[in-house]
C-alpha cells in the first residue's frame, strides 16, 4: 500500500469497514474486533493509527502481528483468517489487518471470567459485529440468523405466516415475542419462523438498544 493510498483509506475515519488502533497489546481485546468484522462485511485494522487519524506507527512488525495470531486463534471461535500487511508513512510503520466477511458465522469472541456464586473460572462466550464505527454484541436473534445461512433455506406460507405479514401491514413493527403471542406459538417455534423469512428477504430484522424487531422488506 503506498502513501497516497493509506491517506485515502483513513482520510474518512472509522466506519463499518475501518478501525484504528494506536497500539494493540490485548489478544482478548483485538479480538472482539477481528469476530466484528468476520461477522459483519469484514474490513481493515490499522494498528498505528491514533483515533484522531494521526499516523503514530508501531514499534515491532513481529510483535504486534504475533498479538493478532494469538487473537485470532486463542480468542475467536471458529479462528479468524486474516492477512497483514505494512504500509510506511514518513518513516513511521502501520500494520494493516485485512479481515474478510466469514463464511463460517457466527464468530464468538472468548474471554475468562469467574461465575459470581462459585468464583470457579468459565468461558464468556459473545458474538460481535459493526455497528457503524462501533463493536456491538450481537443479539440472540441475530447470531441465530448467522448460524443459520449455513443450512439451506426452507419455509412455508402457511397461517401463522399470512398472520404476520397482515400485522406488519397493519402495524409495521413485531417482536419475537409480541410473533409469539399473536400466533399463540412457542418463542423458539416464532423465532424459526422468523429467521426464516428474513432470509427469504420478506421481512427485514432491525435492533434498538439490546431488543430486536422486524419490519416487512419491502416498505
Amino acid at each position: 500500500m503506498t502513501e497516497l493510498e493509506l491517506l485515502r483509506l483513513i482520510d474518512p475515519g472509522e466506519n463499518i469497514r475501518t478501525e484504528f488502533k494506536r497500539l494493540v497489546h490485548s489478544p482478548e481485546k483485538i479480538a472482539k474486533s477481528l469476530t466484528a468484522f468476520a461477522n459483519t462485511e469484514g474490513g481493515t485494522i490499522l494498528v498505528g493509527v491514533d483515533d484522531d487519524k494521526r499516523i503514530v506507527g508501531i514499534a515491532s512488525e513481529k510483535e504486534t502481528t504475533e498479538i493478532i495470531y494469538e487473537a485470532a486463534t486463542l480468542f475467536c471461535d471458529p479462528q479468524v483468517p486474516f492477512e497483514v500487511g505494512v504500509a510506511e508513512f514518513r518513516g513511521r510503520d502501520v500494520l494493516i489487518v485485512i479481515v474478510e466477511e466469514s463464511d463460517h458465522k457466527p464468530h464468538h469472541h472468548l474471554s475468562e471470567t469467574r461465575d459470581q456464586k462459585t468464583f470457579k473460572k468459565q468461558t464468556e462466550r459473545k458474538v460481535y459485529v459493526r455497528s457503524g464505527s462501533r463493536n456491538t454484541v450481537a443479539s440472540k436473534e441475530v447470531a441465530k440468523l448467522m448460524a443459520s445461512e449455513r443450512k439451506e433455506l426452507r419455509f412455508s406460507y402457511g397461517e401463522n405466516e399470512k398472520m404476520l405479514l397482515r400485522y406488519l401491514d397493519a402495524y409495521q413493527r413485531i417482536t419475537l415475542h409480541e410473533f409469539s403471542h399473536l400466533v399463540n406459538i412457542s418463542h423458539r417455534r416464532a423465532s424459526r419462523i422468523l429467521i426464516a423469512l428474513v432470509r427469504a428477504g420478506v421481512i427485514r430484522i432491525h435492533t434498538e438498544g439490546k431488543n430486536d424487531y422486524y419490519t416487512l422488506a419491502y416498505r
